[in-house]
């Protein structure tokens, strides 16, 4: 086993299998994009054992609470994670995370987006160690999000050359 991967075992976190699209979506494009040492990962969103998207569904705070919300974040953390170890094959591959972009789907004048994030920043880096999963953030309110997902994430990785 891998560094990464000891720290995912005592963690307690187990990785979900690829996003299965609900009835009437699909998915015409890659969860993660390698060019040279740059990764690029789409949105992800917390997921359910079968790949499926995971609620609670909804706005923040009206319908998902703050800590709902925190708890979906962790979880679409989980699902980045996962969907580069099926593309990377290693996660110690992995030289820095440079940016997340969070998107929380907030109510209007919900001025707590960071807070949201929080938690999915920390993992990265209880998974990472600072050196490799300290990043740099945004944590932007949004109208409305696929499939009524509280939270989604994409990022931007660098790889060890």
């Amino acid at each position: 086993m891998s560094p990464i991967d000891d720290r995912l075992a005592a963690l307690g976190i187990a990785l979900p299998p690829p996003p299965q699209p609900p009835p009437g979506f699909a998915f015409p494009f890659s969860w993660v994009r390698v060019r040279g040492s740059r990764v690029f990962l789409s949105g992800h969103g917390a997921q359910a054992i079968d790949g499926s998207p995971q609620g609670p569904f909804g706005k923040v705070p009206s319908t998902v609470s703050l800590d709902q919300a925190q708890a979906s974040a962790r979880a679409a953390v989980v699902s980045m994670v996962a969907s580069l170890q099926r593309e990377l094959g290693d996660l110690d591959r992995i030289a820095a995370w440079l940016m997340v972009f969070g998107h929380v789907n907030a109510d209007p004048g919900f001025e707590q987006t960071t807070l949201v994030l929080n938690p999915a920043s920390q993992l990265l880096l209880d998974i990472f160690g600072p050196e490799v999963g300290s990043h740099a953030r945004t944590a932007l309110g949004q109208a409305a999000l696929p499939v009524d997902l509280p939270v989604i994430i994409a990022a931007e990785i660098e790889l060890h050359h």
